[in-house]
């Protein structure tokens, strides 16, 4: 019973190893990147306009494209115009958004007809300076009156199509398509490819096709950007075009070793558990980020997956030193030691998992499993109970929790342990016997040699010792004919 429970568990480990690597990298990653932009916003403030300078999550310049608005080049300096609107300016150069708000105010409301040739710049300053306050409706307010002023300023359309799409409002689209028509008033490059990736990111849902297509048409803009592959490939690898979305990530791989395309094409290749050309693509994202947390994690992962566990328990443990936190890593951590058979190692692991998740079911019975390798049957049996006490549907913990109390010589336990798995999984050799055996031992020898019976019918040699044991117990117990 022992080496079914072993086994069991390795295949449980397995399944969660293959599902982890499908899944589980973004949200390590996510982590990640929500430190390395909390340091940034911290020590030097990221203009908005501007992108990051480097990127630990995939995709992440995309969404800067989406949700960054842009300052434009003013055309000219008109004589007309207030002298709280040069300030106002002024102001915004140095960031100073909360001063500049109430001079725009006062300057909009002051030509409420909106018929000065600067009156379209005043509201295209108040929606730039309402978003850096955090106040989006009143930005998109700012920037519909602005282009309502003069439809034809890339940069005004632009942001009202990125502050729509920000808030998932269906007319994004439209403004971002006139965008893509128009010509910025500065690198027109550029602008024109911010536009073409914003209109992609906002087409993605509905019309994927159409996204692809704006992506395309942001490459031939910028071909030197991986960023349009970058977004090409995630999308195709949302549709699990895995062909083309690989395709894609090795060109941005080609135009930039270090970009987010290791990431993408790691991603793929786990979701198609290809896990040899994972680790190759993992190896090399550890190596061009040795601090990325979630790298070394689905390595680790995947070198499980592989049955390379000393090389997977170098990755999980550099992960875990790096990301403490993580949960699903130290219980990585934790099944590897287990299928290493360092039991006491994967012990102290599940007990500080149980110390911050006190009422996981799972977690109890993988302690109890670590305490019945290391002999510890009383310990283990209480572990059991409390895993079925919180899931009284865990069918698979009442076996172990029969196999426990057996040990225990808790026979009485045992058997009820086991008929309570029969009413959620099928009986296995193993579940005879050791039925048969609690019957044994509480003398009641005809349930037993019953028992002896459906196990020796189902074992087919796969079970030599106990077979010996249960055909020279039925001599024994069996009346003679």
């Amino acid at each position: 019973m022992g080496h079914l429970v072993a086994t069991a568990a390795r295949s449980i480990i397995a399944a969660c190893i293959i599902a982890a690597a499908a899944c589980g990298f973004a949200a390590a990653q996510s982590s990640d990147a929500s430190s390395q932009s909390a340091a940034q916003s911290n020590d030097q403030p990221q203009p908005e306009g501007s992108s990051s300078s480097s990127s630990k999550t995939t995709h992440r310049k995309t969404d800067s494209y989406t949700n960054e608005t842009i300052r434009h080049i003013r055309v000219r300096e008109e004589p007309s115009a207030p002298p709280e609107l040069t300030q106002a300016e002024t102001l915004i150069q140095k960031r100073d958004y909360a001063g500049a708000e109430p001079l725009l105010r006062k300057v909009v409301q002051a030509n409420p007809s909106n018929d000065e040739a600067w009156s379209y710049e005043a509201w295209f300053d108040l929606g730039f300076v309402e978003n850096g306050l955090g106040n989006v409706p009143e930005s998109i307010a700012a920037y519909r009156k602005s282009v309502a002023i003069k439809p034809d300023v890339f940069e005004s359309n632009l942001n009202l199509g990125l502050q729509l799409a920000k808030t998932s409002q269906p007319d994004a689209e439209q403004f971002l398509r006139t965008a893509t028509k128009l010509k910025p008033t500065g690198q027109p490059a550029e602008g024109l490819e911010r536009a073409w990736l914003s209109l992609g990111h906002v087409l993605e849902s509905a019309k994927p096709e159409e996204a692809i297509a704006a992506y395309h048409q942001a490459a031939l803009l910028q071909p030197k950007d991986p960023e349009p592959r970058l977004s090409s490939g995630a999308l195709r690898e949302k549709e699990n075009k895995y062909s083309d979305a690989v395709e894609e990530y090795k060109d941005a791989l080609a135009l930039d070793p270090n970009s987010d395309a290791l990431i993408g094409l790691a991603n793929v290749y786990m979701r198609g558990r290809q896990f040899p050309e994972a680790e190759e693509y993992l190896h090399k994202l550890v190596a061009a980020q040795p601090g990325n947390a979630g790298a070394h994690i689905e390595l680790g992962r995947v070198l499980m997956a592989e049955n390379k566990n000393d090389a997977a328990l170098t990755e999980l443990k550099a992960g875990a030193k790096l990301a403490p936190t993580d949960l699903s890593a130290q219980r990585d951590l934790a099944d590897l030691y287990t299928t290493l058979g360092k039991n006491d190692q994967a012990e102290a692991v599940y007990r500080s998992l149980l110390a911050a998740d006190p009422k996981n079911a799972e977690l109890h019975r993988s302690l109890g499993q670590s305490l019945l390798r290391e002999k510890n049957a009383p310990a283990a049996q209480q572990e059991f109970l409390a895993a079925v006490n919180l899931n009284p549907n865990l069918g698979e913990a009442y076996g172990d929790l029969a196999f426990a109390a057996s040990e225990n010589k808790d026979y009485v336990l045992s058997l009820k342990a086991l008929a309570a798995r029969a009413k959620f999984l099928p009986e296995v050799p193993t579940t005879y016997f050791l039925r048969a055996s609690d019957f044994d031992h509480l003398k009641d020898y005809k349930q037993a040699a019953a028992n002896y019976h459906l196990f020796l019918g189902v074992a087919n040699g796969k079970f030599p010792d106990q077979e010996w044991q249960a055909k020279h117990r039925l001599i024994t117990i069996e009346p003679k004919k």
